[in-house]
């Protein structure tokens, strides 16, 4: 973050209470705490909001059904959010609901600010309304003609008195702001995709109700009783009328947002009719939104039917939560869809965390039993293993940028490449032999080396895992906050002398799955050999969107020495980095060939290892009896565009 910024605003969306929390939810918020977290150790003033989203249709519908009122509903559902959020910790500064009077006082505030300045009218609209969604859509955005484009829904078609936004007004103001940061929208994909969504023509946003009364009134200015203010409008304005707007302003001099935390599929509503209504209210607009992908489970789509859906309460009672949210920010690349499976998460807790770090302080506090009698002593550290210092010390200074540009897993990559320097300097110094030579002060050295390593780990770690660096921590005799991150990250100080304490294993290992897996629905035998044979062969249209087929540029390309086959190639995907690929078309493609050409890539492929490389894609290609051609475009599209 830069030097000029004192304060940072971390938001999540604010959510919807027609059901209990989910993986999703559990991901945002986990996010959002991370960076709330490192806000706070590296010194900055922080405020850190999450909630619910209370008001609509959809919820008066769903307490009708139940037999309750819509505020009784809210109620139950919105204590579950706040409940779960409380047992995880999370370090949240307020947690507002849009039932709260404040709330209600200053979204009318800006309702009447923009209808004063003339970017609210009366009119009437009809159109196709998505209940599920609480969203309009035009005729030409339908599937079939009547299906919700975002949720498969029908619509109902809605002729009703309503306010509009002048959202077409701000249209070239948007186009504006995305041009001219860069980073607006995380990941870069996303913000293309909402730049070709606006560049198509903003229509003004109905956003008053009359068909239901759960929402909040309009201003007693404006003496029209019947209507009800639009949900999104009424949720966006949370951001700010948690920091007083409209009543007591207190804490407004935390706006603008540095990360407003969000899922991709509110990403319209934030990327373009918030920043629209803070251009209206003469408003900053925030630094950073911040779009994720969705959750599957076992490669399958998560739904209540299946049985399937992961109560992310459950995954954190059976593994540990610090080790549930290590999994959840390390396992996909921000922006992208992950996968969520027992097998997956237990190798992540047996390997990254069991063999790298936890096994790294098994033998520190080993080591330090057998040949210092547990004193850790850093005063020749430097003399004797300065470059592996300076290099830990290298990883360590790639961190911040990598947080705060949302490549998150890339965060954890690099901040591992520290405990593999440890892990490989015990095998390459061998402290046992060089006992036996009589050399304790190089002894006595490598392991103020690796404590001051786990140290930097530890407290860099902390903002994902904090109850575990907290035993670390206290393992080394220190305590993480404001003043040791300044001390030994910022400042590059090494630990003062002292006794390691003896603590059980951090990662115990796990032999098998922790909680059953979802029951898959037994049909009779002969039913299902019949369905067998019928779609033997074909899949379903699910199955198909399951691979994420995009194009992308090749900007390098060179022979893999050694290789008769392979090309290294470097393909640039609209993502933050290009994709390194290793495609085994050497025979039928020269690099210099492929230089700038557009090919087809299977973007959600899990990374494999060829020769030894990483290689994060596969190319399309067709081969037959003349030999094998690339599957190309016909014209140059934009890197990242997605084939369908």
């Amino acid at each position: 973050m830069s030097k000029e910024c004192k304060k940072a605003y971390i938001t999540t969306p604010i959510y919807y209470v027609n059901d209990i929390p989910h993986i999703g939810h559990a991901y945002t918020t986990i996010i959002a705490d991370m960076l709330a977290i490192y806000s706070r150790l590296s010194g900055l003033d922080t405020f850190f909001l999450t909630g619910t989203d209370e008001h609509g249709q959809k919820i008066e519908q769903a307490a009708k059904k139940r037999g309750k009122t819509p505020k009784e509903y809210a109620d139950e559902i919105s204590a579950k959010f706040k409940e779960l959020w409380d047992e995880f910790k999370i370090t949240y500064d307020k947690f507002i609901r849009t039932t709260d009077e404040y709330h209600i006082k200053g979204v009318q505030k800006a309702f009447e600010k923009m209808y004063q300045k003339g970017d609210i009218y009366k009119g009437v609209y009809k159109g196709h309304y998505c209940i599920g969604c609480e969203t309009f859509f035009t005729q030409t955005q339908l599937v079939d003609g009547e299906l919700c484009p975002d949720c498969g829904r029908e619509t109902t078609i809605v002729e009703e008195e309503s306010y509009f936004f002048r959202l077409s007004k701000y249209q070239d103001k948007l186009l504006k702001w995305y041009k001219e940061n860069e980073k607006c929208i995380l990941p870069k994909t996303r913000r293309n995709e909402v730049i070709r969504f606006v560049e198509e023509g903003l229509e003004d946003l109905s956003i008053t109700r009359t068909s239901f009364d759960w929402g909040i009134k309009l201003p007693e200015s404006l003496n029209d009783p019947k209507h009800v203010i639009y949900v999104w409008l009424d949720a966006l304005m949370n951001y700010l009328t948690a920091l007083g707007y409209g009543t007591t302003e207190d804490k407004l001099d935390y706006w603008p947002a540095r990360v407003h935390l969000i899922g991709k599929d509110i990403l319209r509503f934030h990327a373009i009719y918030w920043p629209a209504f803070l251009m209206s209210l003469d408003m900053p607009l925030p630094k950073h939104i911040a779009t994720h992908g969705w959750w599957t489970r076992n490669g399958e789509k998560m739904s209540k039917s299946k049985g399937n859906v992961i109560n992310p309460k459950e995954v954190a009672d059976a593994y540990g939560l610090d080790n549930f949210r290590y999994f959840l920010i390390r396992e996909v690349p921000f922006g992208g869809d992950g996968d969520f499976s027992q097998r997956a998460l237990i190798d992540r807790i047996n390997n990254d965390l069991g063999n790298d770090l936890g096994n790294l302080l098994n033998r520190l506090i080993g080591m330090s039993s057998k040949y210092t009698n547990q004193e850790i002593d850093s005063s020749n550290v430097e003399e004797f293993y300065k470059d592996e210092l300076e290099k830990v010390n290298e990883h360590i200074d790639n961190l911040e940028p990598l947080l705060f540009d949302m490549q998150l897993h890339r965060y954890l990559e690099e901040l591992w490449k520290p405990l593999a320097i440890a892990n490989k300097a015990i095998d390459k110094y061998q402290p046992w032999n060089l006992m036996k030579e009589g050399k304790t002060k190089e002894v006595e050295a490598l392991l103020g080396l690796i404590a001051n390593i786990l140290a930097k780990v530890a407290i860099m770690l902390h903002p994902v895992m904090p109850t575990t660096t907290k035993k670390i921590s206290e393992a080394l005799n220190f305590e993480i906050n404001k003043d040791s991150f300044k001390k030994y990250i910022k400042e590059k100080e090494l630990l003062n002398k002292f006794t390691i304490k003896k603590i059980p294993p951090l990662f115990p290992k796990i032999e098998e799955k922790l909680m059953p897996e979802p029951q898959q629905e037994q049909k009779p035998k002969k039913e299902q050999k019949k369905k067998e044979e019928k779609s033997e062969g074909l899949i379903t249209i699910d199955e198909f969107f399951k691979v994420d087929l995009r194009v992308g540029k090749v900007l390098e390309a060179q022979e893999v020495k050694k290789s008769k086959k392979l090309l290294l190639l470097k393909v640039d995907l609209g993502e933050e980095r290009p994709r390194q690929i290793v495609a085994g078309i050497k025979e039928w493609y020269k690099p210099e060939d492929l230089i700038n050409s557009y090919v087809c890539v299977v973007a959600n492929l899990k990374p494999a290892k060829l020769m030894g490389l990483v290689s994060e894609g596969m190319l399309l290609a067709a081969k037959d009896e003349d030999g094998l051609s690339l599957i190309r475009p016909e014209k140059p599209k934009k890197e990242g565009t997605r084939i369908s």
